[in-house]
């Protein structure tokens, strides 16, 4: 099976209270300065983002987002923002404790069978919906899953999916200093868990049965381990 035909995962998600604290994180922390990102006026909010090096999920990229604080988002209430960025404790706990790994995107062929497969095994991820924002490139286009209360479900450990248009963001990132070794998925319902990822055509990524949670296990340019979330078991 060839890559473009293959789930994968995309990138990871770092929620930051603003998103100059993001970046902040990402250079005292990674030791890296992320690169450009933009803006998503449906949820206003604005990212930078950052390449990894994976030769099993080659267009793989780490995305760092907060909330704009100078948007509104188009996308009118009572509907929520992404991620469960509108989510009280999530915030709550960004302001106490800074940014942090909460969630990750899996790329999908077909967005709208994966869906299909996951309602199946009673998992509503939400509508598609169309996404965009603009680059120095052109529209950056993509189609994602939603869900209306904005829910990440199982504590983050489940993806959001996407399905890009015809250019993908790695595509325009220089660099890949930093490398994806594994990621690591902690749930109580742990079957369940692992029969979503199948039912999306995703392997390789480990699920475990425990508290919800997600790991990232990096290494530096210079061969460093690197760990976002330790304490969820690799």
């Amino acid at each position: 099976m060839n890559q473009a035909s293959r789930a994968g995962i995309d990138h990871l998600v770092v929620a930051a209270p603003s998103l100059a604290e993001g970046v902040a994180w990402c250079e005292a922390t990674l030791g890296l300065t992320p690169g450009p990102g933009g803006a998503h006026a449906l949820f206003g909010t604005h990212n930078r983002l950052l390449r990894l090096h994976s030769t099993v999920h080659p267009k793989a990229y780490l995305e760092i987002i907060a909330i704009d604080p100078a948007a509104t988002p188009t996308r009118p209430p009572p509907l929520r923002r992404w991620f469960d960025l509108d989510d009280p404790a999530l915030r709550e706990r960004l302001r106490r404790e800074g940014p942090q790994l909460i969630h990750w995107v899996a790329s999908v062929p077909d967005i709208d069978a994966a869906c299909a497969r996951l309602r199946a095994l009673g998992i509503e991820r939400g509508p598609v919906i169309d996404a965009s924002r603009p680059t120095p490139q052109g529209l950056l286009r993509w189609r994602i899953t939603v869900r209306d209360d904005g829910q990440r479900l199982f504590g983050g450990a489940l993806p959001t999916l996407i399905q890009w248009g015809d250019t993908h963001p790695a595509d325009g990132m220089t660099g890949a200093d930093l490398g994806l070794q594994g990621l690591t998925l902690q749930h109580p319902d742990a079957g369940r868990l692992t029969a979503a990822l199948t039912a999306i055509g995703l392997d390789g990524v480990a699920v475990h049965t425990g508290p919800a949670g997600l790991r990232a296990d990096l290494t530096t340019a210079d061969g460093q381990p690197l760990v976002l979330n330790p304490s969820t078991p690799a």
